[in-house]
């Protein structure tokens, strides 16, 4: 009897190991995937994925960490957003603030086209 509690014990210790185990590498993996999408705060137009400065490795450090306490995708980004400032997404949100961003390469086309139909009259008329 008291082999087989031991037999069970153990198993039971190797199957929760096994499924810490498991959850850190499924996290890991949800931090990397994360990492890809933000943009290391030293590094030019590097993510955080890439990046092999010190910053960027606390920064996955501090995603995993955040991930194992439970915290969702969208709360870690706000941190590190309220941290960093809307620099470190490589996809900021849409806002007053930089809608500017947003805006300008639909205004630069309706801008060229405008002027270069213009041009095109101006030649037509020349003729």
């Amino acid at each position: 009897m008291l082999l087989i509690k031991k037999i069970l014990i153990i198993f039971f210790l190797l199957f929760s190991i096994l499924g810490i185990t498991k959850n850190i590498e499924l996290e890991t993996e949800k931090m990397r995937m994360l990492a890809a999408e933000l943009r290391c705060v030293v590094c030019q137009n590097q993510s955080l994925l890439e990046s092999d400065s010190q910053i960027a490795k606390d920064l996955k450090e501090i995603i995993l960490d955040m991930y194992l306490s439970g915290k969702s995708e969208s709360e870690i980004k706000l941190f590190l957003v309220n941290r960093y400032g809307e620099f470190i997404l490589f996809k900021p949100t849409f806002s007053v603030e930089n809608s500017i961003l947003w805006l300008a390469p639909f205004l630069s086309f309706l801008i060229i086209s405008l002027l270069a139909l213009r041009k095109f009259r101006v030649f037509r008329k020349e003729k």
